[in-house]
């Protein structure tokens, strides 16, 4: 994996595509794996650079961590690439840290490109931040932790639209437990399939309301199931493959670390690794089976 040292900490990074340089930073807690939706298109066009910033992702995580150091960081990558310009796209936090460092080092960037961001950050979302993390470090219920970021996110009208019904990476993962290809990679890889099939029930019926048999609703993906099939299918693209496997959708789980889904595999011992092992010599090499993949336009 490629890494920078720099400033006494390592800084993950990955390249992409052919053309101009153009290097995408991600927002608060996200990192390089926030942007498959848009990599195929944009690798066609550009030499994508994508870094994880201090403290996410692979990037070093025990480190001072403010803007003007991402900044720094940006500039040293570019640097170190032997780059002289970039065209430099941040979204959220990541514009922030786009404009410092177009601030700090005009010089290496040819075009700045802001998304859903702002010029600075209020004392409010600090002191908010701030108690998330509290939270999080004082050991509150992880359930109840992440779906009060919800309330941040979502508009009302989604909270009171009782008709969506939303598929997470779980309902997925115990979705594979009761199908033929998903006990074959799981079992292969080291799983108490049946025992795993328990704990996602019990996790269903403890932080998931249930909903009348009859009902009518609208199911609506996750951010994380998104981000798991879109990265899944821009893999298979990249290795010039028609047919993705459910070993591709479980490998392009563990991107997802702080998902309960990863946690439960976690906990049977198996590791991406392992998935990735399995793909490579459980799989038929010739004449893929495509009832056993997802068709990548679904």
């Amino acid at each position: 994996m490629p890494f920078l040292d720099h400033d006494g900490i390592q800084l993950y990074f990955e390249q992409h595509g052919s053309g101009p340089p153009l290097l995408l930073l991600a927002g608060l807690a996200s990192d390089s794996r926030s942007w498959p939706a848009v990599l195929p298109g944009l690798a066609e066009r550009f030499t994508l650079i994508l870094l994880d910033n201090r403290g996410v992702g692979r990037s070093s995580q025990d480190c001072a961590i403010s803007i003007s150091l991402m900044a720094d960081d940006c500039a040293a990558l570019i640097r170190h690439l032997g780059l002289t310009r970039v065209n430099l796209l941040g979204h959220s936090m990541g514009g922030m840290v786009a404009l410092e460092c177009a601030r700090r080092h005009p010089e290496l960037v040819e075009r700045l490109l802001l998304a859903a961001t702002a010029a600075r950050n209020p004392v409010r979302n600090n002191l908010l931040f701030q108690d998330w993390a509290d939270l999080y470090d004082a050991g509150c219920d992880r359930a109840v932790w992440f779906r009060s970021l919800l309330y941040w996110i979502f508009t009302e009208r989604f909270f009171e639209d009782q008709r969506l019904l939303q598929l997470t990476l779980e309902h997925l993962l115990y979705a594979m437990t009761r199908e033929e290809a998903g006990t074959d990679v799981l079992d292969a890889c080291g799983a108490n399939v049946e025992k795993l099939r328990d704990q996602l029930e019990t996790f269903f019926r403890e932080h998931m309301d249930t909903l009348p048999e009859d009902s009518e609703n609208d199911v609506v993906q996750t951010l994380g199931v998104r981000r798991v099939m879109q990265r899944a299918v821009w893999q298979k693209q990249s290795s010039g493959k028609e047919i993705v496997h459910v070993g591709d959708v479980i490998a392009a789980m563990f991107e997802e670390e702080d998902s309960f889904a990863v946690y439960f595999l976690s906990s049977h011992g198996i590791s991406r690794l392992d998935v990735l092992e399995y793909i490579s010599h459980g799989y038929p090499l010739d004449g893929e089976d495509p009832s056993q993949g997802l068709d990548r336009e679904e």
